[in-house]
């Protein structure tokens, strides 16, 4: 038995109009082709759909069964293709993102919530456990925009700038290295550094310097929340290295002391990655556009 979608769009016209004049033109079709429809249904399906008898027309049992399966299937095919109109024209669709950065969740949540509330069909995410394999799983599909400072030539992804910041030194107003006006690689050494727990490839100290001056501090110590790495940077605990915007705050507090990494400065760079062919899909597009302005936001506010 072969049923179609305009034969369960027939059954349930037919049903509500009560006959076949006005079903026909619910459905915009001629009284006889729709009858001609009915007749060869009926014989796929060797019962009669319909008592033809009674006025209205009334639904057999074998009817409505039909009706049923079609009060069923086509909401959901309606939904189904308002899904797919949606993705066409960039309404709607999946927003799952990953983040090498562990920084980066100080500006990301304020872009999300605004992103949220223009862009209320996305589904959006964060996956924290692909995190060490944010680019291949943004190749295999399982994510849709990871957040990294280390840009790769991968055939068919694209990295977007996004913006520069500056990785700065902080520590006790009371530490030794509060009197110097910037601090190098070798004033490490001897001191405990609290960093993210992170691999050490992403993060700035090591990559941009300690790493290329061959200096280790004398202790290493990982701690998750940026709070309490201020915290025990406050207690003279140890010193650190953050993005200027999470240090923001900390400028304006006597507890602590910010200073640049080398005489010059250290600049970095955050990039979006995303699959090229999604690049320019509204929804990104956007996301992408507050994630450059977002952070430029906490930069400003921490250099007034």
């Amino acid at each position: 038995m072969h049923i179609e979608f305009r034969h369960l769009r027939s059954i349930q016209a037919i049903h509500e109009a009560g006959g076949l004049a006005r079903a026909a033109d619910l459905l915009n079709i001629t009284q006889s082709a729709l009858s001609h429809q009915i007749k060869g249904l009926e014989d796929q399906a060797g019962v009669e759909l319909f008592v033809r008898r009674s006025k209205p027309l009334k639904l057999s049992a074998a009817g409505h069964r039909l009706l049923s399966a079609a009060q069923r299937i086509l909401p959901e095919m309606a939904a189904l293709e308002a899904e797919f109109e949606g993705l066409r024209s960039g309404k709607s669709g999946r927003l799952h993102i990953a983040i090498e950065c562990h920084a980066c969740f100080e500006w990301l949540f304020p872009v999300l919530e605004q992103f949220r509330k223009a862009w209320p069909e996305v589904d959006v995410d964060i996956r924290p456990g692909l995190a060490f394999d944010a680019l291949p799983a943004l190749e295999r599909e399982q994510l849709d925009l990871v957040i990294s400072s280390d840009p790769e030539d991968l055939p068919g992804i694209t990295f977007i700038p996004l913006f520069d910041y500056a990785p700065v030194f902080v520590a006790s107003s009371r530490h030794p290295l509060a009197a110097k006006s910037y601090v190098k690689a070798e004033d490490f050494v001897g001191e405990t550094l609290i960093t993210y727990p992170v691999a050490r490839e992403r993060l700035d100290v090591f990559t941009a310097l300690l790493g290329p001056a061959g200096v280790e501090p004398a202790t290493l110590r990982q701690v998750e929340l940026t709070a309490v790495i201020l915290l025990l940077v406050a207690s003279n605990r140890g010193v650190a290295v953050l993005p200027d915007w999470v240090v923001r705050e900390v400028r304006y507090n006597s507890d602590y002391v910010t200073r640049p990494l080398t005489k010059s400065g250290v600049t970095k760079r955050l990039y979006a990655a995303v699959r090229t062919d999604e690049a320019a899909l509204p929804y990104m597009a956007n996301v992408l556009k507050l994630a450059r302005t977002e952070p430029m936001k906490l930069q400003r506010a921490a250099a007034e």
